[in-house]
């Protein structure tokens, strides 16, 4: 199943994507709401309403609003190797906000070049919750997933790295898209090995299998509910493999203009054009 959240005049709405590329929508405001109902897999299943073509369709962030956005970093093998950092013994979190998600086919607004100029790529797997979790065994953690989208953290490289703290760099707002929509967990399983591509301008930068994770899905989301409880809609973008910006040489940036896309095997794709704030 394929849940998305749709920009109508009317507000957003939740719907369900057909197979053939139709969306149906739903009675919920967004794909948050939806996950709220511990029933939401039977309700959806059921639920009939009004239809658009997909082509049409103005998509928002998947979960607009969530109450966390949780990211990890240096999770990939590759990536970690190009970043000259050791294999880490436990993950490393970091958040955003909700005024950094954009929508998959939304403008990435870049800050005024005397803030920064060092805006950087990153494809990632993102896990989205569908029930509250807390002190989760595995096998909680994995029946706590919903499925999973696509994220770009969109970083800022300087602000960044400018203390040993990422949150600066990591939540610019109106620069990370998402979605394009939930793939439920039973199309894709708990542990999906599955091809990722970032291309800039049509050319490839990444390209990785999200088997390459050191810390996979289940094991995120059982670490982080020993934290904290993990809510439904809560989304966990899970590290980006080799082939940023900032580890090439000579570096390479985003500016005005990039087009910047972003898909994973059978998840979907983000394309997003740069524009300055």
């Amino acid at each position: 199943m394929r849940l998305a959240t749709v920009r109508t005049p009317n507000g957003t709405r939740a719907a369900r994507i057909e197979a053939d590329d139709t969306l149906t929508l739903l009675d919920f405001r967004c794909v948050r709401t939806v996950l709220d109902d511990p029933h939401w897999r039977d309700v959806i299943d059921d639920a009939t309403g009004p239809t658009l073509s997909l082509a049409d369709a103005d998509l928002a962030p998947v979960v607009p609003s969530p109450d966390k956005i949780v990211c990890v970093g240096i999770n990939y093998r590759t990536h970690i190797e190009e970043m000259g950092r050791a294999i880490p013994t436990h993950p490393t979190y970091f958040a955003k906000y909700r005024r950094a998600l954009i929508g998959p086919h939304d403008p990435i607004r870049l800050p005024d070049p005397e803030v920064t100029t060092s805006i950087d790529w990153e494809g990632e797997l993102t896990i989205i919750i569908g029930r509250p979790v807390r002190n989760a065994s595995p096998a909680e953690a994995a029946a706590a997933i919903a499925g999973f989208c696509v994220l770009n953290d969109v970083s800022a490289r300087d602000w960044q790295r400018r203390t040993i703290q990422f949150l600066a760099g990591k939540t610019f707002e109106a620069m990370t898209p998402v979605g394009p929509w939930l793939t439920t967990v039973d199309e894709t399983g708990e542990a999906p090995a599955l091809d990722l591509v970032t291309t800039v301008d049509g050319m490839v930068k990444q390209s990785a299998n999200t088997s390459d994770l050191v810390f996979g899905p289940v094991d995120i989301v059982a670490d982080l509910s020993r934290i904290l409880t993990l809510d439904p809609g809560d989304i966990i973008a899970t590290g980006t493999p080799s082939g940023v910006g900032f580890a090439r040489e000579p570096k390479e940036f985003l500016h005005p203009g990039s087009s910047v896309s972003v898909s994973i095997e059978g998840l979907g794709r983000l394309d997003n054009h740069c524009e300055l704030s």
